[in-house]
């Protein structure tokens, strides 16, 4: 999974975070110094960022030993060990800031996204993220959302059509940003789904009207509203519930129906779960 959108936030992370040398480990540590450390859990949940852990190791240096006892999506528990690494203990020193922060942030995020899955699992509804993650993080946050169970929505603004209130307001209705958005397509041969935002069951219907689009989603409806949307759309588009859901309705938005719902709390709103590197 590690592509070159993760090549560069890995270089450009070690470059922000070492800059000249780490002083304080050559100062204290002989160069040739050779130590094992291992990477305890301190929560349970689901752990996620190892493979990204081990190419950071590999990156500060290629001769690091890693062992890797639990993968990505495994269950944890507090004190269970999840890496060893042995080699240069400089190298090590110099990797452990920027892999414990990215598998704290990881895992905390698989595990939020895992509790949620797990609520709605006897339903047919997906869970989907979205673009609410810190600027450069999204690669990680998002890797972090699949290995939790949940789907990634859109990456970027050029991978998929969404039609939301402020364009439509802008363009001057739905039918016309719906219009506007074929044509557009058409025009530059693209091939992008299309998710269109509503309000309220005119929009909606107003949607149906125009036809041509991938999916409709309800935004901050009720439980009577979403359910009353569902069964009118009637499997003729997908469905999405967003906004005002928790993780204490989000039972009751799942069975109305839906195909899916985002959420931008798998991102913008965890705690971190902690993860300590302690020398062997």
């Amino acid at each position: 999974m590690i592509n070159k959108e993760l090549e560069k936030f890995v270089h450009d992370s070690l470059n922000e975070d070492i800059r000249k040398g780490d002083f304080t480990s050559l100062a204290c540590i002989n160069n040739n110094n050779v130590s094992e450390a291992n990477i305890i859990a301190k929560d349970n949940g689901i752990i996620a960022g190892t493979e990204l852990a081990n190419y950071i190791f590999k990156k500060v240096d290629d001769k690091l030993e890693i062992d890797i006892k639990l993968n990505d999506g495994d269950s944890v528990k507090m004190n269970d060990l999840v890496l060893k690494v042995k080699g240069s203990t400089q190298s090590i020193l110099k990797a452990e800031r920027l892999v414990l922060n990215c598998m704290q942030l990881m895992s905390a995020i698989a595990t939020k996204t895992k509790n949620i899955c797990n609520k709605i699992s006897s339903t047919k509804t997906k869970i989907l993220d979205t673009r609410k993650t810190f600027p450069l993080n999204r690669h990680i946050q998002k890797w972090a959302v699949k290995i939790g169970g949940g789907v990634n929505h859109r990456f970027a603004l050029d991978d998929m059509i969404m039609i939301k209130d402020n364009h439509i307001d802008f363009c001057g209705g739905i039918s016309q940003a719906i219009k506007r958005t074929k044509q557009f397509l058409k025009d530059h041969d693209l091939n992008l789904d299309i998710v269109v935002e509503t309000r309220n069951l005119d929009e909606i219907k107003e949607v149906i009207n125009e036809g041509g689009i991938t999916r409709i989603l309800l935004d901050n409806f009720d439980y009577k509203q979403t359910q009353q949307a569902v069964n009118f759309i009637n499997n003729r588009f997908e469905t999405e519930s967003s906004g005002g859901i928790t993780e204490n309705n989000i039972l009751e938005y799942a069975k109305c129906g839906v195909d899916y719902i985002s959420l931008g709390t798998l991102t913008h709103s965890i705690r971190n779960f902690d993860l300590s590197l302690k020398a062997k």
